[in-house]
């Protein structure tokens, strides 16, 4: 019976591991773009502005991994067995979705960084509220409409057409108002967590312990 049980969790994760990996590695790019475009490289170039559009065009997929909650309640019903799911399916989430979530937290750290940088520090807070809108219609975009990233290339008429006109309806902008909601609240906890964790500018890019640095303590 043990090793049944232990046979089932091991497929479940099998099956899981390709999507979760997949998943962090998009969540992961727009991590990468934001130390290249706002620690690396100064604005005003095209290539800076190209890889702009491409990190908020990927941007969404960090957050996006919140939504795979959906798969561990129907993990939680295949294995039914509460030591299994309390001490491997669970912590397994909780690694992937926290790791999404914190690649949203670093990426948009790096670009309250680049903003402060320019002397722009006052807009930080509203370039936070506005990302997490956008984001916010991207995750509704990705888990209802099954948009990808790309597809801003490969569809863009699909993309404004039907994503615009879904939106639009009255359910779709509650999921979107929910989902922002989560999201501020999640980044504005988070966001204090890994400031307070850092030790060093290196780590995370940020310090927010010394003012005067030309780090923001945001």
């Amino acid at each position: 019976m043990k090793e049944e049980l232990i046979a089932r969790v091991l497929q479940v994760l099998r099956i899981n591991m390709s999507w979760m990996t997949w998943n962090l590695f998009l969540a992961f790019i727009p991590l990468a773009l934001s130390i290249w475009l706002f620690r690396m490289r100064r604005g005003g170039t095209w290539l800076w502005w190209l890889g702009f559009l491409v990190f908020y065009a990927f941007l969404p997929n960090a957050p996006y991994l919140l939504t795979d909650v959906i798969h561990l309640i129907d993990d939680i019903r295949t294995i039914q067995s509460v030591w299994m799911i309390t001490l491997v399916l669970i912590p397994v989430y909780l690694l992937v979705i926290l790791g999404g979530f914190e690649a949203y937290v670093i990426s948009l750290i790096n670009w309250g960084y680049y903003l402060h940088r320019i002397g722009k520090s006052q807009w930080i807070w509203r370039v936070e509220l506005i990302t997490h809108f956008l984001c916010a219609v991207g995750v509704y975009w990705g888990r209802f409409l099954r948009f990808n990233s790309w597809d801003f290339i490969t569809q863009p008429d699909a993309v404004i057409t039907k994503g615009v006109e879904e939106i639009l309806g009255k359910q779709p902008l509650v999921i979107i108002a929910i989902s922002f909601v989560v999201l501020a609240s999640l980044y504005w906890i988070m966001k204090r967590v890994t400031l307070g964790l850092s030790q060093s500018d290196s780590r995370i890019g940020i310090n927010s312990g010394s003012t005067k640095s030309n780090t923001p303590n945001i």
